[in-house]
């Protein structure tokens, strides 16, 4: 990159390639070809990890440490089923108060790295009237409500200006996903998530609109990093778990430690569905 390209695209471009690094020189000589997010509570995935090398956040430039109960705060690099995998335990939400750049900056990290296939998961609040805590539900399609877009400002190195956002979720991963759970008898329903910047859960107002706008599971992450990793022409894939009915449609009152629990209920399903999907790729 030229000095006059760097100076374009601001001080993003400069925290991803140190944090690209940092971490290149950590994990030596992995080179991880998948990238997986793990959501609130389903840091278990990393346990399945082989040959895996342990990097805190904690040295990596422009990572914060996570303060949300149930994201751990490292990255796990190594064989997963035999597939080069990086895996992010602990993510960084706007409601913590941090910026989009921040949010977005392990997915583009990942893109540094060579990593071509992302995939995502995430707690979410079931808003369609059949999902119960426990279902998992294939992400279609997202509608970001959180007011923060990654790719404001200065269009960073390897990134479009204007990616096209008409199937964030890769049609043929997502076939691959539900062939998966067949084989492996494993129940997968498919909707559209609705990404709010949080932290307090909606109320049913907003529950209403969003089932009127088309949403079937609500979150407050998920969206920022899929925008980031399309700007670089990384294939996404997203899983949430229901961990929750969402405000009015059920009868409890709603709690992060429900969220928690209902992750760990789920946990051998998803651990089966997401290494079945990363050894298929």
């Amino acid at each position: 990159m030229t000095a006059g390209a760097a100076d374009r695209a601001g001080p993003g471009a400069d925290l991803v390639g140190s944090a690209a690094e940092a971490v290149r020189a950590a994990i030596a000589p992995r080179r991880p070809r998948v990238a997986v997010v793990l959501g609130s509570g389903l840091g278990f995935l990393g346990e399945h990890v082989e040959d895996a090398v342990r990097v805190p956040y904690a040295v990596i430039p422009g990572f914060p440490q996570t303060t949300v109960v149930g994201h751990a705060g490292e990255l796990i690099a190594g064989l997963l089923d035999g597939t080069p995998v990086i895996v992010q335990s602990g993510r960084f939400h706007l409601y913590e108060g941090h910026e989009p750049l921040t949010a977005a900056l392990p997915a583009r990290l990942f893109g540094e790295l060579g990593v071509r296939v992302l995939v995502v998961t995430n707690a979410a609040g079931g808003i369609r009237r059949t999902f119960r805590p426990g279902t998992l539900m294939l992400i279609a399609d997202h509608i970001n409500l959180t007011g923060r877009n990654p790719l404001t400002g200065a269009v960073l190195p390897g990134e479009e200006r204007f990616p096209d956002m008409s199937d964030p979720y890769d049609r043929e991963l997502r076939e691959l996903a539900r062939k998966v759970a067949a084989e492996r008898g494993i129940a997968l329903d498919e909707g559209v998530y609705a990404g709010l910047l949080g932290p307090s859960y909606e109320t049913r107002a907003e529950i209403e609109m969003l089932k009127r706008a088309g949403a079937d599971a609500v979150g407050m992450s998920t969206v920022v990093e899929v925008i980031a990793a399309r700007s670089r022409g990384i294939r996404c894939l997203g899983i949430s778990t229901i961990t929750n009915v969402a405000a009015g449609l059920g009868a409890q009152t709603l709690s992060h430690q429900e969220v928690l629990e209902t992750a760990e209920r789920v946990r051998s399903r998803l651990t089966a569905l997401v290494r079945g999907i990363v050894q298929a790729l």
